[in-house]
Parts: C-alpha cells; structure tokens; sequence
C-alpha cells in the first residue's frame, strides 16, 4: 500500500509548481479586482461631487436677488399711465382710495346725469343751432388734488354754487370744446376742423361765448336734480388757473361725470365736479335705487294695530279749575290751609287726558256719586291750549 501511495503522489517539484500557479493566479485576479473598485470609488466621487456642485449653485441662486424694472414699480406703486382711466387703479394708490365712497354707492347719481345728457342734447342744439351728440363717457370718484393736477391745460373751469345745498361745484371745459364752441357760434363753416391756438390766453369774446354756454349746462343740471330735490346752480366765476378755481381739500373725495360732446367733426370734452360734501343734503335721496322709492304697505299689521288701540287704557281726568301759585306760596302750604277754586256748582268741567282737553261738561250727582255730563267736544284750539 505505501509503495502504491508513493507512486500516486506527485512529485514535490510539481507541487511547487502548482503553488506558483495559484499565487500568480490571485495576483492577477486581485489587481484586477482592485483595478475596477477603484475606478467604480472614482465614478462615485466624481457624482457625488457633481451633486454637491448642483446643491451649492441652487443655493447660491436661493440667496441673489431679483432687481424690479420700472414698469413693474410703477405698477406696484399704481403709476400705471398704460390707461387713460383714472377709476381702475392698482397698487399702493387703490389701497389709499378704498375707503373712497364710489359712485355705484348712490344709484340715483347716474339716472340724474342720464337725464342731464338728453336735456343738454335739445338745449344744446338749441344754443348752437347745429347738430349736437351729448354723451356719458364715465362717472368715477377721486380726491379733489388728483384731479386738480389732471386737467390738461389751457382749460376753463367754472366755478358754480348749489343755492339750496350752500356748497359749490366745477364745470372743466377742454381747449378742443372752447374753440368748437366759438366757431360754430360765430359762423364757421361746417366740415372743417375747429383751428386750435395754444400758447395764449383765451379773449373775451371766447370766454363771454363759453359762459354762455356753462349757464345753459347749469340750467339743465338744475332741471336733471329737480324731480329728485329742488335745486339752483347758479354761475359763480370762470377761472384759467386750476388753483385759483380751489373749492374744497384736496384730500376731499368728489364725483366726477365726463361728458363728449360732438358737432359733426368738431367738439371736446366737458367734465362736471361734484365733491361729496356739496351732495350731502340729498345724500338719502341719492341712496335710492330708483326714484320715489318707498317701502311697501303691511296690510295685516295696519288691522292689528288698529285693533290693538281701541283697546288701550287711558286715564281721563276731570279738572275743576286751575291756579298758578309762587313756589314760596306752595312751600307755604300747612294741613287744614284752603285753597279757594273759581268754580262754582254750575261751572264747566274739563275732562282731559294727560295735557288734552277732549271734552266739556257739567258736575252733578247719580246715584251717590259725583257725576259728569258731556255737553260739548273741546275744540282743537283748546286742546292745543290744554
């Protein structure tokens, strides 16, 4: 058995050998292992950097700050000059101006300028003798400085008083509206332009012939508030300068109608001021949805409480006679003191409840007691008296 066991094994030479084989064996496979583990450590740091990379920049993007153009300040601030309507604002000026009461607030307004725009169409074709449109461009509200530093110059306003209202109110005419006014006055021809001249003061003849026609705008202001309550605009002065026509704060808020007024190819802008403080005594009046507005009659309640008063309870006196005594003559007074009455057995009676005297009558006796008869119904003079 030993002899075969030793010629089965190997010899020790080829044992070595084998050796050497496995270890060359584990070499290469461990460099290459570790070949690739470094390149795989190497990718994963080169993504992780690139992460950190993308987190710093959205960080440093989180922390700059965006500079705001000047058209997005002038929107913030409410300058917006895209628009030429000074009733939609936004911004700074629209939280400034919301506790500004609006016009929709008093519906009557706009019925009352409805009929100033047809009354001014007759009145005005009247006056000029031409074809006239009158037409409501918008009724906004605004404080009384804002609209002062907005009227585009060379204008007239004139200045006008409420007589019954005791406060005043601004009527802007625009250079456009002057000039069309004087031609067709004195005789221009139709189908051309109203020539414009600016850099002078307006003559008299032009602001004599444009007073003339604020008194027939007057007049139909007058006209238009009459149904709702009684009022006389009267002329008061005709100014060039905005601040010398000053009639209320400029912090005041006021309601302004804007009105076109067109003849053919000529015509402007005419613009009627109203502050809040003027339409304060018709402030109830304005507040109404249409005109003679009155709650409705309660049928079932006017029986009830006519049921109701005939039952009521009164105390009913009966006045002999009456005296006026000092205070010194009262405090004077002891028991058993007699106070002498004008009355005597035949003397009328006054049977009264509280301080009216309702009826009259004569003191007799009815079965034991003290009675009264009633002769007469006392008459409203003396129950005024009584």
């Amino acid at each position: 058995m030993s002899g075969l066991t030793d010629q089965n094994l190997p010899p020790e030479g080829d044992d070595e050998d084998v050796a050497e084989d496995w270890e060359s064996m584990l070499d290469s496979e461990g460099g290459e292992g570790g070949g690739d583990g470094d390149g795989e450590d190497d990718d994963l740091a080169a993504e992780w950097e690139t992460m950190m990379d993308g987190d710093d920049d959205d960080g440093g993007g989180g922390e700059t700050t965006r500079v705001l153009n000047q058209d997005e300040i002038d929107s913030l601030l409410g300058f917006d000059d895209d628009g030429d309507d000074m009733g939609e604002q936004s911004g700074i000026q629209a939280i400034l101006n919301s506790a500004m009461v609006s016009y929709e607030r008093l519906p009557m307004l706009e019925v009352v300028f409805d009929r100033l725009v047809r009354m001014m169409s007759t009145s005005l074709r009247n006056f000029t003798s031409d074809n006239v449109e009158v037409s409501l461009d918008n009724i906004l509200s605004l404080r009384f400085g804002d609209y002062l530093n907005s009227i585009p110059l060379p204008a007239m306003l004139g200045v006008f008083k409420a007589e019954e209202w005791d406060n005043y109110g601004l009527l802007t005419i625009d250079s456009a509206l002057i000039y069309s006014i004087v031609d067709v006055l004195l005789g221009g021809r139709r189908g051309t332009a109203a020539m414009r001249i600016e850099g002078r003061p307006y003559t008299t003849i032009e602001r004599n012939l444009v007073e003339r026609m604020i008194h027939v705008v007057l007049d139909d202001l007058s006209a238009a508030f009459d149904p709702l309550s009684p009022v006389a605009f009267r002329f008061d002065r005709l100014e060039t300068n905005p601040r010398f026509a000053t009639i209320s704060r400029p912090s005041n808020a006021a309601i302004c109608a804007k009105l076109r007024i067109d003849m053919e190819d000529r015509g402007g802008r005419l613009e009627l001021l109203i502050p809040y403080a003027t339409l304060e005594p018709v402030r109830e009046l304005l507040l109404q949805m249409f005109m003679g507005e009155k709650f409705g009659r309660d049928s079932i309640w006017e029986t009830h409480l006519a049921q109701e008063l005939w039952l009521t309870d009164i105390d009913l006196g009966a006045v002999l006679d009456q005296q006026t005594l000092s205070l010194q003559d009262i405090l004077a007074l002891k028991v058993g003191d007699r106070l002498m009455l004008n009355a005597t057995p035949d003397s009328r009676v006054a049977l009264r409840c509280g301080d009216i005297e309702l009826f009259k009558g004569k003191m007799g006796r009815r079965n034991g007691q003290i009675a009264i008869r009633i002769d007469e119904k006392a008459k409203p003079r003396d129950r005024a008296q009584g």
